[in-house]
């Protein structure tokens, strides 16, 4: 299984917005409930995956949040990659679907999974999670929406907010204006943030880096300093804004790492980021 994982991560990865089949099978190890809804949309439900064999105890939880530029993408896509790794290692996994700027813009797709963590949190019990031990993960835009979810304060009034127990960012947005206009413009960004008055204001509501301030919790961030999509900044210049605001802030480089990583340079990637989930007490 870890070489299909890491196969479907390079793929989803390095096209983010591309299409792809929905997984038609899972190992018989997995138990799925489909299609949860978490708010009111269509778009806004989420599968609730875990391991069929018992627990000893209760289990951690990870919300997984797909990428696709705002504008692409389905949680489909990242079962193999982002959702298989964790349940294999004991957690309960949310894995979730969000409105795309094609039915709404921005600030909808944050305000989505700001809607799906709090509903994970309240839901916890019912799936014997932990509520202490959830972490969110998400790639590209995905990793931008992982961020929003563990650093949006509740001034931004963009939805219910509340502590995470650790964030991993694979390469996401962490300035969203940067890619509205000027050398790292996106097609992508400026789909999701349409030129209407008030733009700057909501790309800064929407933006990680405007949220930094001690009281985080951990970001495990990761990303390629050969990235031509996300420039590498967007993962050094946040990492150093968070330590210097006295937050917990990792950050893996990877070596010639573009926007979605080989299956060797993943391969180095995981387990370092299962050690960052020992270290603080997420895998026990």
């Amino acid at each position: 299984m870890r070489n299909l994982v890491l196969t479907l991560f390079f793929l989803v990865a390095v096209c983010p917005a591309q299409s792809f089949e929905p997984v038609a099978t899972l190992p018989d190890w997995v138990s799925v409930e489909a299609n949860v809804p978490y708010d009111q949309y269509k778009e806004t439900v989420l599968d609730i995956m875990q391991p069929k064999a018992a627990a000893t105890g209760k289990r951690p939880g990870m919300l997984v949040i797909h990428g696709g530029g705002w504008v692409g993408g389905t949680k489909e896509q990242v079962v193999e990659s982002f959702c298989l790794p964790y349940v294999e290692k004991g957690f309960v996994v949310a894995n979730v679907e969000y409105r795309l700027a094609k039915v709404a813009p921005a600030p909808a797709a944050v305000m989505d999974v700001l809607k799906a963590a709090d509903w994970f949190r309240r839901n916890a019990g019912r799936y014997n999670v932990d509520g202490k031990r959830i972490a969110v993960i998400g790639n590209s835009a995905g990793g931008h929406l992982a961020l929003m979810v563990g650093m949006t304060a509740k001034s931004a009034k963009l939805g219910p907010t509340g502590k995470v127990a650790a964030v991993i960012n694979i390469y996401g947005i962490t300035d969203v204006a940067d890619q509205l206009s000027g050398p790292n413009t996106r097609d992508y960004a400026v789909t999701w943030v349409p030129d209407e008055p008030g733009r700057l204001e909501l790309a800064r509501r929407v933006s990680p880096m405007t949220y930094v301030r001690r009281d985080l919790p951990p970001i495990l961030t990761v990303h390629g300093d050969a990235d031509e999509t996300v420039p590498y900044e967007h993962g050094t210049n946040l990492t150093k804004a968070l330590r210097q605001a006295g937050a917990t802030a990792e950050m893996i480089s990877v070596p010639q790492g573009k926007h979605g990583f080989s299956k060797e340079q993943w391969a180095g990637v995981l387990p370092q980021i299962f050690k960052f989930l020992e270290r603080h007490r997420i895998v026990r």
